[in-house]
């Protein structure tokens, strides 16, 4: 799945981090699940992901939360020239 987001490092991944990463599997593969956003911070953080699923899942879906909102292209109102 990352690779076909072209996430194909650790250096990749590290620098993107867990939640945007996820936000772009996601987007091309609707069926990943939040298991997915839980083990790729368990990757970089070192640790099991039951253990991110149970004490960093509120702060993961918050940052998600916000990581969608921004990539939501703010739509104003349209001048018309002339």
């Amino acid at each position: 799945m990352l690779a076909s987001v072209h996430i194909d490092s650790v250096a990749k991944l590290s620098k993107l981090g867990a939640v945007a990463a996820y936000a772009q599997v996601k987007q091309s593969h609707r069926n990943a699940s939040l298991n997915l956003l839980w083990a790729l911070e368990g990757a970089l953080t070192g640790l099991p992901w039951q253990v991110v699923a149970r004490e960093y899942r509120t702060s993961l879906l918050l940052a998600l939360e916000q990581h969608q909102n921004a990539k939501v292209p703010i739509s104003g109102h349209k001048r018309k020239n002339g």
